[in-house]
C-alpha cells in the first residue's frame, strides 16, 4: 500500500501501484449549510439506517439533502447515477455498512 500526504492528509492507495496517480485535492466547502449534500446508498446491508442518521444531522445543519441508491453493492454506480449526482450535489457521502 503506497502512502501519500498532502497537506497533513495521508491517503492510502489500495492498489498498491509503484508510482501511483497524483490528484489535486478538490476544494472544500467552510460549511454545508445551505449546500445540497447526495447521500449514495451502496445497497448494502444497513447503509440506509446509517444514512437516515446522517441526514437527520445534516437537516439539523441546515443542509438540503437527496438520497441515492445504487441498484447493487456488486458493481460500481451507473453513469446516468454519477451524473445526477455530480449536477445536482454540491457534495456526496457514500454509505458502507454490514
Amino acid at each position: 500500500m503506497t502512502d501519500i500526504v498532502h497537506s497533513g492528509l495521508t491517503v492510502l492507495d489500495p492498489t498498491a501501484e509503484g508510482h501511483p496517480a497524483e490528484r489535486e485535492l478538490t476544494l472544500r466547502h467552510k460549511t454545508l449549510t445551505g449546500l445540497t449534500v447526495g447521500l449514495l446508498d451502496i445497497s448494502k446491508p444497513r447503509g440506509n439506517i446509517f444514512l437516515d442518521r446522517v441526514q437527520e444531522h445534516l437537516v439539523e445543519l441546515g443542509v438540503y439533502v437527496k438520497r441515492y441508491a445504487k441498484p447493487t453493492f456488486t458493481k460500481p454506480a451507473p453513469v446516468d447515477l454519477r451524473h445526477e449526482i455530480a449536477i445536482t450535489c454540491d457534495a456526496v457521502i457514500e454509505a458502507l455498512a454490514d
